[in-house]
């Protein structure tokens, strides 16, 4: 089996917080957006770390990942994980029916389901609503049911889509201000592309606007002090020092795979006898470098006005904001070689929002969505000889 670097002590933080939320992390049971790049370990921290924590609190979790196949309805994948959910606990002898009771501490011969529609019918049009299936199951469940939507982004991508958050938000509503309730709906929704995610808590025409979106806490210093000395205790002949280690991880953005394919470079190209450390800080850069270059050239791809937005947002310490104003539409203007009408501007931000390359931050303001390939892009700038 291979090493899992476990972070158990931040998933009991954050399930004790969703499922015991002090005065301060009340506004949790609003919803909980989680939002990272892609391959920073979002995935497989709920499998090992906050799924199993949330469930030591007590609660049913429900998972569901929209990447699990991207052909389908997202929708209808939400409804398919709850619905086989429903008819596990319904089902003597299943897996879920049998982890309810561990959790419970009730011997499974004593738990009993029986929910009052058809489950076929759950969500869909003329069918039971998702208020009410949420309803009866925190109830039936006596315990907080928690929803887990993995590439959350998926949803807003179709009308469908947008409806089942509604619904949700419905369920959600009918659930926790209940005085007394026995359990409570908790949605989370994580996903790697940060400017979706952070709409659907920004905009307000979104079903959980308002809800609570926090960056994913990325692996760190703990991370990288354990692969070092996983590869002492093997012998490796060419390790790198921690100081070292710990700035090439963050160079490459907090990716565990880039840093053990930075390690393994430094493996096979350091000569005998040379220190590693005169190696890693080059091979890291290269690697952000070519990483940074694949969406750089997503933005030549939408062509010479999204790269000039993307240049004035990029070039902006912190916050770009007036993107949209006369001014800026003569500064592209310049930088294009024509005429740029301020109505052109919007779908051309909405191309590179969609395309992860940009987010917006707060009303008018935007930022690059992964700050290294903005780093990047300055860096080069500089070689260039442009301020």
């Amino acid at each position: 089996m291979s090493h899992y670097f476990s972070r158990r002590q931040l998933a009991s933080l954050m399930a004790h917080q969703l499922i015991h939320p002090d005065v301060l992390s009340e506004g949790l049971r609003s919803g909980l957006f989680i939002s990272g790049q892609r391959r920073t370990g979002k995935t497989t921290f709920l499998h090992n770390d906050l799924i199993p924590a949330l469930e030591n609190e007590g609660a049913l979790v429900i998972y569901v990942d929209l990447w699990s196949d991207t052909k389908a309805n997202p929708a209808q994948l939400v409804r398919d994980a709850i619905r086989d959910a429903l008819d596990q606990l319904q089902t003597p002898g299943s897996s879920l029916l049998a982890k309810l009771s561990r959790l419970s501490g009730v011997d499974v011969g004593v738990l009993s389901f029986k929910f009052g529609f058809k489950l076929e019918k759950i969500g869909e049009p003329g069918g039971v609503p998702l208020a009410q299936v949420i309803t009866e199951l925190v109830d039936q469940a006596k315990r907080d049911v928690v929803l887990i939507v993995d590439e959350v982004q998926q949803a807003i991508t179709t009308d469908d889509g947008n409806q089942l958050l509604l619904s949700l938000k419905a369920a959600r509503d009918a659930v926790n201000p209940r005085p007394g309730t026995i359990g409570h709906f908790i949605f989370v929704g994580t996903g790697s592309h940060r400017a979706m995610v952070s709409e659907l808590t920004a905009r307000r025409t979104q079903a959980f606007n308002g809800a609570t979106s926090i960056p994913y806490p990325v692996l760190d210093a703990d991370y990288v002090a354990d692969i070092l000395a996983r590869l002492n205790d093997t012998g490796a002949p060419k390790v790198p020092s921690y100081e070292l280690a710990l700035a090439a991880f963050r160079t490459l953005g907090h990716r565990p795979e880039e840093l053990m394919k930075a390690l393994r470079q430094v493996q096979l190209h350091t000569p005998p006898g040379a220190n590693p450390d005169g190696y890693l800080p080059v091979v890291a850069a290269t690697l952000r470098a070519a990483a940074a270059d694949i969406e750089l050239a997503k933005v030549e791809q939408l062509g010479s006005l999204a790269a000039a937005i993307f240049e004035k947002i990029a070039a902006t310490e912190g916050d770009a904001k007036g993107i949209f104003s006369i001014e800026a539409a003569a500064d592209y203007s310049r930088r294009v070689g024509r005429d740029v009408k301020v109505e052109e501007i919007q779908p051309v931000v909405n191309e590179l929002m969609g395309a992860n390359i940009i987010m917006r931050r707060g009303h008018g303001l935007y930022g690059v969505a992964d700050p290294s390939v903005q780093e990047t892009w300055r860096e080069k700038q500089q070689l260039l000889g442009n301020p």
